[in-house]
């Protein structure tokens, strides 16, 4: 049968519930797989709600065969990118299908279309919605669920997006980790630092989350600043962010020091959402927040993921500093096993930012995800 591509109007109730729908179908025999909350999602498509519809454009799109949804895609273009990367890359993201070719095709070519028709040059992703959120395609760790903000795919979704003529761009890694005893080098650094007169460490403070989140923000842009695909954060998503981000912080795991008084590095964890959502079946219904507070602030969750560690461009090669990202990742490490804190997730990295990845070994830890992110011309 043929296959229908469909896309979302704003108001259009039915097409978004079969968006959000159609995973279960693609998952439904998959142990690994945890349902984002529909609220979430739904809010990030919504150009009221979420601040990426300022400096950018998305559209949602449905696959259907015979009737039946088979799949799902967003094609978006980001205007903060092109302005900064000045490379016509429009992006597709949310994507999801049977392991069928001709829907995965017919998705992107979808995505392909709208993006075309809107001057870009390049097709890339999966990316949801920009390089800030979820990221890549899973190509290896299908048998462990995703950790909070992470995408999950099925093992067949990155071979359907190259039958679709996409090729490998680059691949990103997610590294697992045990909370308890750090390496002697590692806890010879920490020291060393925390040592030092002019170094000065503390938590960040619930109580003036939104002025903390503009101090990580500034840490994070110049720390990040070369990185490939770097966007920077704008105000209004600087502030969702602090809103989304205060429900669930543990400041126990969250770090900021400071040089002379100057803020220079940061680290920053959440709880693992995912772990005390899986049965919720994407929805956040009153006893399911109930649920969800028990379960992560009275029972408390077993792992967490380190989302941002950065250190100011400034310290990051003077010798003095250099042990800095060793300190972070004790400190961190210490904290998340008095949380009870069993497992922790670094991520992402790039696959070719040497320094990072050789740090994070350093501690132990070790790659048990693969995400790539494909691309083809227009």
């Amino acid at each position: 049968m043929a296959i229908e591509i469909v896309e979302l109007g704003e108001k259009d109730k039915k097409r978004r519930r079969d968006f959000l729908d159609v995973a279960r179908e693609i998952y439904a025999d998959d142990p690994a797989w945890v349902r984002p909350l529909d609220m979430d999602i739904e809010d990030r498509l919504d150009r009221k709600k979420n601040p990426f519809f300022d400096h950018g454009d998305a559209q949602a799109f449905v696959a259907y065969r015979d009737g039946r949804r088979v799949g799902r895609i967003t094609a978006q273009i980001d205007h903060t990118h092109l302005e900064r990367h000045k490379d016509a890359a429009g992006f597709f993201g949310f994507l999801d299908t049977l392991d069928d070719p001709e829907v995965a095709r017919a998705l992107l070519e979808k995505a392909a279309d709208w993006n075309r028709a809107r001057g870009m040059k390049l097709l890339r992703g999966p990316i949801s919605l920009n390089i800030n959120e979820e990221l890549g395609c899973l190509v290896e760790g299908f048998d462990t669920p995703p950790m909070i903000m992470m995408p999950h795919h099925r093992p067949y979704q990155g071979g359907l997006i190259e039958q679709a003529g996409l090729a490998k761009l680059k691949d990103f890694y997610a590294w697992t980790y045990d909370v308890g005893s750090v390496p002697a080098r590692a806890q010879k650094a920490h020291d060393e630092v925390l040592g030092m007169p002019e170094v000065t460490v503390r938590h960040l403070d619930p109580a003036h989350f939104g002025e903390e989140v503009r101090v990580l923000m500034d840490i994070f842009n110049d720390a990040w600043s070369d990185n490939w695909g770097f966007v920077p954060l704008s105000e209004r998503e600087l502030a969702k962010m602090a809103a989304d981000m205060k429900l669930i912080l543990f400041p126990e795991i969250t770090y900021l020091v400071s040089i002379d008084g100057e803020p220079a590095a940061v680290a920053l964890a959440l709880p693992n959402i995912n772990e005390v959502i899986r049965d919720f079946d994407g929805k956040l219904f009153p006893f399911n927040v109930a649920k969800l507070l028990y379960r992560l602030r009275v029972k408390g969750p077993k792992s967490g993921r380190l989302i941002i560690l950065g250190i100011k461009k400034k310290y990051r090669h003077v010798r003095k500093y250099a042990g800095l990202s060793a300190f972070l990742y004790v400190a961190m490490n210490r904290s998340a096993h008095l949380l009870g804190l069993e497992r922790g997730e670094l991520s992402w990295t790039l696959e070719d930012n040497a320094a990072i990845n050789a740090g994070i070994r350093l501690m132990g830890g070790r790659i048990y995800k693969k995400y790539r992110v494909y691309q083809r011309e227009l």
